[in-house]
């Protein structure tokens, strides 16, 4: 398929600048893909949409605060890093910007915090960089470190915990797993009364999941890859569920990449394990270990909606798409969500 296959037209004013309060007031078209009817509900309606004996599999990520800004030692040239992924203790691999003034072998001032040496610039035009500090590099990063909202949210973030899961535990993402967003501990504690399984998997989401796909035939894009960890207690807890004749339902894009790639790692089972995967999931792929996805409303030939395409069927999708633009959903980030069993 074609990159343009992916396009909609979306008015700017439907773009969500700033997260819904309380998380669960949030709305929900609910997409049914046996019989292609779509429906409109509230998030907070989720446990009556599900049945019992499903369970929920969620990407326990937590987003570091990951911009940071530092002069170049010689020059005093402010230069902006973005922390994408540790590759060893204190060596990341980040985007900088301008990439001119950050060259192998210079070195860079973080508030008098830290320093940093650029040691490789890789494909792509990432840098490898080393970190030198006293103290803890998180505490280091919970003080100097700046929330990387996406470049379409231009309203400033009141309270930084919005743009976390309330469940985030494991620090390591340059972004938020977004479908997380819209739950509460209430609602969870009502999903858990109503029989419904919730487990966790662990996916640090990096910039490169929301790369643009620059080829016009999408099966030339590479994704970036990105570490994940499933325990032995949800791969459980998913079993259990499969015995009882439910559904998993996967929170976001980050747990149904975590989860088809251990399927695929494991000729289609699926068993406790961490690792790094690049998988690219669009149109024509066989889902080997989810039922059902919940999910926001992602950018136009994303890889994002490309994966909703494979799960749901590219002409549902693209028909859901359409109705959210007439209902007047809220997209991206911190908009609406959607639930495709």
């Amino acid at each position: 398929m074609k990159k343009s296959d992916f396009f909609y037209d979306l008015p700017s004013e439907l773009i969500a600048q700033h997260p819904i309060y309380p998380r669960d007031a949030s709305r929900l078209m609910v997409v049914n893909r046996e019989s292609g009817d779509i429906s409109h509900d509230i998030f907070s309606s989720l446990p009556k949409l599900l049945k019992p004996n499903d369970c929920l599999i969620l990407n326990d990520t937590r987003v570091l605060e990951a911009r940071l800004y530092g002069r170049r030692i010689d020059t005093g040239a402010k230069v902006e890093f973005l922390l994408l992924k540790e590759i060893e203790s204190d060596v990341w691999e980040v985007l900088c910007g301008p990439g001119k003034k950050a060259k192998t072998g210079n070195k860079f001032d973080f508030d008098g915090l830290m320093s940093g040496e650029i040691i490789d610039v890789i494909d792509g035009g990432n840098r490898i960089v080393k970190f030198t500090h006293e103290g803890d590099f998180h505490d280091i990063l919970h003080t100097i470190g700046i929330m990387p909202l996406p470049h379409y949210i231009t309203e400033e973030l009141e309270d930084k915990e919005r743009y976390q899961t309330v469940y985030s535990k494991e620090e390591g993402s340059a972004a938020a797993p977004t479908a997380g967003l819209h739950f509460t501990p209430e609602l969870l504690d009502r999903i858990k009364e109503s029989g419904i399984k919730i487990g966790y998997v662990t996916l640090h989401v990096g910039l490169g999941t929301f790369r643009p796909v620059k080829e016009e035939e999408i099966t030339e894009h590479k994704m970036h890859s990105e570490h994940y960890y499933i325990p032995q207690k949800t791969v459980d807890i998913i079993n259990e569920c499969r015995m009882s004749g439910g559904r998993v339902i996967s929170v976001g894009t980050t747990s149904c990449r975590t989860l088809e790639s251990v399927a695929a790692r494991f000729n289609g089972e699926l068993k406790a394990c961490s690792g790094d995967t690049d998988i690219f999931i669009y149109p024509g792929y066989k889902f080997k270990a989810i039922d059902g996805l919940i999910t926001n409303f992602h950018l136009p030939e994303s890889t994002l909606i490309m994966l909703v395409s494979a799960f749901a069927g590219y002409d549902l999708t693209m028909k859901a798409y359409h109705e959210a633009i007439r209902e007047k959903y809220r997209f991206f980030s911190f908009g609406d969500a959607m639930l495709i069993v």
